[in-house]
């Protein structure tokens, strides 16, 4: 980074931490009562951070993937939920930036990036997850517009949201079946019913839901890239800015585990001495930190990568499967530490053992990762 771009990161990086003081006293109450964020949310908007990597010529910030890394991982330390709010849409945003037309992206990005238009990415079906190819939602072409039957389920944003990259087939007999797949940009309209909230172990407070198309209809121009069947890819090549994501949230949750260990750890008195002195909680404070620093290093590298334009599905999915494997066991570990304390809703422990399995699941599950790093491996050191 350039001495400006280093000073610009530290900026941005002072006003978010000014931000998160002064937030932090609300989020125990909102996580327990679920209630979406509103005020919080507008601050978010007001900061930029809906358009934190949209490139400025369309109102965005263009922050550098590695610097939106860092602000993630500190947002996610405070409360893991809010950085859902921000990410979700800016996917979506970004597979409009890297794969729309100029006239969509001139349409689009600054409505985005102003925050005046937010929304997610909407892949997930019943019976569709990781297999994106299982899609069952149809659009069906009618003059100058398709139409749309279907049905999403678990896409964030969705009840405060008003836009979604919207996967469907528009060939269902194609096969391979991904070459039967679109992208659409997809605002709320006649057509499109929203459904119950769902709802969730963790990741309080931000809005989680199922939605249903029926004979919604969009015109051809809304078609990212104008061009049907490039839909998958798309999808994917937005994910990778998702990934980095869910793993910079994987810092923020194993860090935030790790800080209240610490803390704890030299209050609580067993023994006649804190327990910080005893071998075993050192072990696992000793444990939890190497974590936090080698996950730390494993997002910078898959950022830095996307920053340079480089393919980067191995490099993000390493740091995606080892910094939300973090949380898992930095959450369980704090846990203990915490002992019975740790059970408490009074303590934000139990909150970060919560959160922590829907990044092992978000965004790819940890198994793709495995997958798509060995195929990534195979394919670079051939024979």
């Amino acid at each position: 980074m350039t001495t400006e771009e280093t000073e610009t990161e530290q900026l941005m990086l002072d006003a978010v931490d000014k931000f998160l003081i002064k937030i932090k006293p609300q989020v125990h109450q909102l996580e327990a009562d679920d209630e979406y964020p509103e005020e919080i949310v507008e601050q978010m908007k007001e900061m930029g951070l809906f358009g934190a990597v949209i490139d400025p010529q369309y109102g965005g910030l263009g922050l550098p993937v590695s610097t939106y890394a860092k602000i993630v991982e500190r947002i996610a330390c405070v409360w893991m939920s809010l950085t859902g709010v921000f990410n979700s849409h800016l996917i979506m945003a970004m597979s409009v930036q890297r794969f729309g037309t100029e006239q969509q992206k001139n349409k689009w990005l600054p409505l985005f990036a102003s925050g005046e238009i937010r929304g997610a990415l909407a892949l997930t079906e019943a019976n569709c997850g990781t297999d994106l190819q299982a899609v069952k939602t149809t659009a069906t072409l009618d003059g100058d517009s398709y139409i749309i039957n279907g049905s999403k389920t678990w896409i964030t944003n969705s009840l405060h949201g008003s836009c979604f990259a919207l996967l469907v087939k528009t060939d269902p007999s194609t096969n391979p079946a991904h070459k039967g797949m679109s992208l659409f940009i997809a605002p709320k309209g006649e057509g499109f019913v929203m459904g119950n909230k769902l709802k969730k172990l963790g990741y309080k407070g931000i809005d989680t839901a199922e939605f249903f198309l029926e004979n919604y209809r969009l015109p051809k121009e809304n078609l990212i890239g104008l061009e049907e069947g490039q839909g998958l890819q798309h999808a994917l090549g937005a994910l990778a800015l998702g990934r980095i994501n869910v793993a910079a949230r994987g810092i923020g949750v194993a860090s935030a585990a790790l800080n209240d260990s610490i803390a704890y750890s030299q209050e609580r008195k067993t023994f006649g001495k804190p327990i910080c002195q005893h071998q075993s909680i050192q072990i696992y404070l000793a444990d939890m930190a190497t974590r936090v620093e080698a996950a730390r290093l494993l997002v910078q590298s898959a950022a830095t990568a996307f920053d340079r334009g480089e393919r980067c599905d191995m490099e993000a999915g390493m740091a995606k499967l080892f910094a939300t494997e973090a949380a898992m066991s930095n959450s369980a570990e704090a846990l203990r530490i915490h002992g019975a304390y740790g059970y408490s809703t009074e303590f934000n422990v139990e909150r970060y053992y919560r959160d922590a399995p829907l990044l092992a699941i978000g965004e790819g599950t940890n198994e793709l990762q495995r997958i798509i790093i060995a195929k990534q491996l195979i394919e670079q050191n051939p024979l």
